[in-house]
């Protein structure tokens, strides 16, 4: 028998609708980009316990404001999901924080009075480090002495490193601690650069060579915490939320994060690699211990075949143009190095590995396809790290096999200014090819290689957007054809790192029940001029629904339209 439901009952229902439950957070009146394929550009977000529970319309999101519910009016500015670097050298890029800055030193005279200028105020007998000088940027190239800095620095230790972190000047006092002379010989996978006409060292090490320095500078675990609180702050500032971080201290970086966390300091997400070599130690930690947490991950592994194109130590398959009588290193032993792979990803290990030079690309890439045959199928995600320079071959071979091109598109525009005089002008055709990867199926990601370039994103999606070179001589783009849009850019920023590192069901993207990463532009970068994109400044930044950074407000400096507030209802 059919019954009715009179319309006192539905008018009763209908008065108990549900009410949403409070959130913690809102931001209305802006443009929400979710980074979800398909998904609409909303106005306002909702979030709760640290997630998203609503992205809609102001209308929509305004249902779940409450008594104790904070607010930010976004004055139509933009919403992203919080940048993810994907590679990272952060402890160091703390370090470089709090020292000696070479990167802009535009001259040997430049050079020499920094160093001097930071020797005398710092402690007595405390090594001198940092630097990330360019000798590209001063005339004739070429690269530092230590006679250059001798007379400035007597008793105080100093290696200072090429930005690119494959090469460093040592002084006098350094090489003397370290016990090289002219009869020193070239460590395996690295060069002690030697005067031409003495054979004397200049105190230029590259790659390995740099181990027979690096491996004298001790530094306390409080150093190691300052560095850290110095980076987290500043990437807080840039919109980062979280880094994937390839170490570069061997595991004092992951221990360090480890303390953090434990202290309550960690307020980043991190994704800590520690070396291929130790993989067998990672293999016994993670049966202890596991893979860490949304906050803190580990179970990664970087490892090197080559060095860096600034260095002349990508490893190619043809010589380099500028310097016909070396292709380039292969920094760690190939035999090991398979070894090693295969090991690491026979214990579910995740393994990523820097490549730069055609040579080293085309080899990492046959060496996963032959651990992959070897371990079987599984969802393995094999890595790339920076993948510059690549055969046209190899493009397509990224999304065939499944592996990540783990880029940065800030090198594009900073090597682009000499990179046609070390390789040619064929090479360069498919170098930091970013359109033609995405074309060919792949899964982009990009980060910055902090210290090695700035860590800020806007800047790296400019790069990639743009291609403009630093010194001005492409205005429309060095080698334009591998442009990208705004778009591709922010989504290698953010959801494709999220995949990079396996958790792409927690983060990168602002969608119902992920977690409250975001961040707010003072500009539209989707709609702004894209060679302005620079002018564009971090708001807010929120990591799981707290607010970790408010841009300062400065007389005269404000946000691109509306006000910055945040008001309780």
């Amino acid at each position: 028998m059919r019954r009715l439901i009179s319309p006192l009952v539905v008018a009763v229902v209908a008065g108990c609708a549900v009410v949403p439950q409070p959130a913690d957070l809102v931001l209305t009146g802006g443009v929400v980009w979710t980074g979800a394929v398909g998904a609409p550009t909303g106005q306002a977000v909702a979030i709760r316990n640290g997630r998203i529970v609503r992205v809609g319309t102001d209308d929509e999101v305004r249902s779940f404001v409450g008594p104790a519910t904070r607010e930010i009016k976004l004055g139509g500015r933009l919403v992203v999901p919080g940048f993810i670097d994907d590679h990272t050298h952060f402890i160091s890029g703390g370090f470089q924080l709090g020292s000696v800055d070479l990167r802009d030193a535009s001259s040997p005279r430049e050079f020499t009075a920094r160093i001097a200028r930071f020797v005398r105020q710092a402690p007595t007998g405390r090594w001198v480090t940092g630097g990330d000088w360019d000798h590209e940027r001063w005339a004739g190239g070429v690269l530092p002495r230590h006679e250059w800095i001798d007379s400035v620095t007597k008793e105080t230790p100093v290696f200072v490193t090429r930005l690119d972190g494959h090469m460093g000047l040592a002084n006098r006092k350094a090489m003397q601690l370290a016990g090289i002379t002219k009869a020193t010989k070239d460590p395996v996978g690295g060069t002690i650069v030697r005067d031409a006409r003495t054979g004397e060292p200049t105190g230029v090490l590259k790659d390995g060579a740099m181990d027979l320095v690096t491996t004298l500078i001790k530094v306390s675990n409080a150093e190691y915490d300052d560095a850290f609180r110095r980076a987290q702050a500043h990437a807080l500032s840039l919109g980062v939320t979280m880094i994937e971080d390839m170490g570069g201290n061997g595991w004092d970086d992951f221990e360090t994060f480890r303390r953090a966390r434990d202290s309550g300091e960690l307020k980043l997400r991190v994704y800590s690699f520690v070396p291929l070599s130790s993989w067998e130690r990672l293999r016994d930690y993670v049966a202890r211990n596991g893979t860490g947490d949304s906050r803190l991950r580990w179970g990664g592994l970087k490892g090197f075949v080559d060095g860096s194109l600034g260095s002349t130590t990508a490893w190619f398959f043809q010589p380099f143009t500028d310097a016909p009588k070396t292709s380039g290193l292969m920094v760690t032993d190939t035999a090991k190095m398979r070894e090693w792979i295969l090991g690491a990803d026979k214990a579910h290990l995740h393994v990523a590995v820097h490549a730069i030079g055609d040579r080293a690309n085309d080899w990492i890439l046959n060496t996963y396809e032959w651990v992959a045959e070897q371990n079987g199928k599984r969802d393995r995600r094999f890595r790339i790290e920076h993948a510059q320079h690549l055969l046209r071959n190899d493009v397509g071979r990224f999304a065939q096999l499944g592996v990540l091109p783990s880029m940065q598109p800030y090198h594009a525009i900073d090597d682009g200014r000499w990179a046609e005089k070390r390789i040619g002008p064929e090479r360069i055709k498919t170098t930091y090819a970013f359109r033609s990867l995405l074309k060919g199926g792949a899964r982009l990601m990009f980060g910055s290689d902090w210290t090695v370039a700035p860590l800020d994103p806007l800047l790296g999606i400019y790069a990639a957007v743009t291609r403009r070179t630093l010194d001005g001589r492409y205005p429309t783009g060095w080698q334009p054809q591998e442009k990208v849009t705004v778009q591709d850019a922010l989504r290698a920023y953010t959801a494709n790192n999220a995949y990079g590192a396996f958790m792409e069901r927690e983060l990168g993207s602002l969608e119902q029940g992920k977690r409250a990463d975001l961040v707010v532009l003072s500009q539209n970068i989707l709609k702004m001029d894209p060679t302005r994109i620079p002018e564009a400044r971090v708001d807010y930044t929120v990591i799981g629904g707290e607010i970790v950074y408010v841009r300062p407000q400065q007389a005269g400096v404000g946000p691109a339209s509306g006000p910055l507030a945040v008001d309780a209802h």
